[in-house]
């Protein structure tokens, strides 16, 4: 090469050609080359095992899935799936306490301070499949939720039956409309989420009560229910009939309407003029439905016949207390069991549910209004004379009230579907209701939002006190029991007065009794928090409500 040449600058395609000649200080002396292997390549780095140093690897487990059986379900000494950084901490729940409380403590905990309880021992050696499992739970939560029962209470039987059948690590989650629940086997494993719709409701105490057995069986390690089996009576449960005919639910109907008028001033004239008012706006109601209207309109032709009857007293100058009869019609349709759901909700947390739950309540209310209101503005227009101030002259009859209210908690027992074995007790639980309210209202002068929240609170106490005894839910010994609390006169005379352009006063009247209906919610609720306090469940710090609650 010349020295002209030799100055020439190099192309690139000459610059990647190998030089033999050219050597660079990272290179391998000569004579201390390592023999590779073949295929392998070229290039190394200073993280590479020398030879001679590798340890036997381990044979690769097979890509963890969120659809294997759960490996916890028949190991009797499983470890966690995982150790928070704090520990584990100690759990000292009752055993035979029931599931709602075991549940219900669990939940309130958050996930990675919830402890591995000990699994259940099951005769297969594998558990069910995980979509299966939540198949089941959804289907469960489902029918608990339509029937009425309050988000934590679904939240909680929905992770009893996941917890049964092996999946630990579960979170579910309540709206008012749709049910979702996510299981996630550990950190790193796939997690797999399955959700369900509850488009159509319907009131059967009968069905919950079938759905929390079903479920206490599950939990029941002595039962060892299969998930076949609990397929087969879920099953047996939708296709069960209710368990009263659609003429016995219109005579309770009007059975309701006829002792409200009795709590309230009436005599045998009022309580059959309420009894057929009510049972004519049932009917009307009913017909409504097969044509697929919505509720809204249902009650607001349920609520027109009581009020039209009650005017047409008033217009014929018959000697009878009209404004009973119209307040009687308004027992039986206030929506005393979505107002106490939704304000439980709302107390424990759920708040989304809640807010579904009382704008809920707000349409039927509105629907009543608009339906009563009507019939009034037109009977005032004709000349019927109806007094506003009939509200301050209610007599107390003693017997014959307490009498009333058994009465009407009996037939409410009947319209809520409810197991016959049950009736007696709500009916009871009635009557104690009305004695408190009162004793407290007339004999001790106490205010009416007051006694009004004491006698729920008992109620509350009483229906959890016999829902543990039973190993049940507490609704259906509630809220058939609440009805005789419910403020259908300071509805009804809140309605009179803005019919008669008295806005203020009307105003004043509603807003009373939108007071004495989150009274009786919020009373029913402490009294069923009172009594679980007073259970053997564990330590009070065990059972703590979630902080969200608390303002920070």
């Amino acid at each position: 090469m010349s020295e002209a040449e030799d100055r020439k600058p190099r192309s690139d395609e000459a610059r990647a050609t190998f030089d033999p000649e050219i050597t660079s200080e990272f290179a391998i002396p000569e004579g201390l080359a390592v023999a590779r292997g073949g295929g392998e390549s070229e290039t190394t780095s200073e993280f590479a095992v020398p030879k001679g140093l590798e340890s036997a690897q381990p044979e690769s487990e097979p890509e963890g899935s969120a659809f294997n059986t759960p490996r916890t379900y028949s190991v009797k000494d499983a470890p966690a799936a995982f150790t928070p950084a704090t520990g584990v901490p100690m759990i000292t729940l009752v055993t035979d306490a029931p599931w709602q409380d075991r549940m219900r403590t669990m939940l309130r905990m958050p996930v990675a301070e919830r402890p591995a309880l000990e699994p259940v021992a099951r005769s297969e050696d594998e558990g069910p499949a995980v979509p299966r499992v939540l198949d089941l739970t959804l289907r469960i939560g489902e029918l608990l939720l339509a029937g009425g029962e309050g988000a934590e209470d679904v939240e909680a039987a929905m992770f009893a039956v996941c917890r049964s059948y092996g999946l630990d690590r579960c979170e579910p989650t309540v709206t008012f409309t749709l049910l979702s629940i996510t299981y996630q086997p550990s950190l790193v494993e796939d997690p797999v989420t399955a959700s369900r719709t509850v488009r159509r409701r319907g009131t059967d105490y009968t069905r919950l009560a079938a759905v929390f057995r079903l479920v206490d069986d599950i939990t029941d390690p002595e039962t060892h229910l299969s998930l076949e089996e609990a397929y087969r009576r879920l099953a047996e449960m939708r296709r069960n009939r209710h368990p009263y005919p659609g003429w016995a639910l219109t005579l309770a109907s009007g059975g309701l309407a006829g002792a409200a008028s009795v709590l309230v001033g009436g005599d045998a004239i009022v309580f059959v003029a309420a009894a057929l008012g009510a049972m004519l706006g049932d009917r009307l109601a009913w017909l409504l439905a097969g044509r697929g209207l919505p509720e809204f309109y249902q009650f607001t032709v349920a609520a027109m016949p009581p009020a039209a009857i009650g005017v047409a007293f008033a217009l014929a100058n018959v000697d009878v207390k009209a404004s009973a009869v119209v307040t009687g019609g308004l027992f039986a349709l206030l929506p005393g069991r979505a107002l106490v759901a939704g304000v439980q909700d709302g107390l424990t947390g759920f708040y989304i549910t809640a807010s579904a739950r009382l704008l809920e309540v707000m349409y039927f209310f509105v629907a009543i209004v608009i339906g009563v209101l009507t019939v009034l503005y037109f009977g005032v227009q004709v000349g019927g004379e109806l007094n506003p101030d009939a509200a301050l002259n209610i007599q107390s009859r003693p017997v014959l009230q307490i009498l009333a209210s058994m009465v009407l908690s009996l037939t409410f027992a009947v319209l809520l579907q409810q197991e016959r074995s049950t009736v007696l007790w709500v009916t009871l639980n009635g009557g104690v209701a009305w004695s408190v309210y009162g004793a407290l209202r007339y004999t001790a002068d106490i205010s009416p939002v007051a006694s009004t929240a004491v006698a729920a609170g008992l109620v509350g106490l009483f229906g959890q006190l016999l829902a543990r005894y039973q190993f049940a839910s507490a609704l259906p010994y509630t809220t058939a029991a609440i009805g005789p609390l419910l403020p259908g006169s300071a509805t009804y005379f809140g309605l009179l007065s803005i019919a008669q352009s008295q806005v203020d006063k009307g105003l004043v009247s509603l807003a009373q009794a939108v007071s004495l209906a989150m009274a009786i919610a919020i009373g029913v609720n402490l009294g069923s928090e009172i009594s679980r306090l007073t259970l053997r469940i564990g330590s009070a710090g065990k059972r703590r409500a979630a902080k969200r609650t608390r303002g920070f």
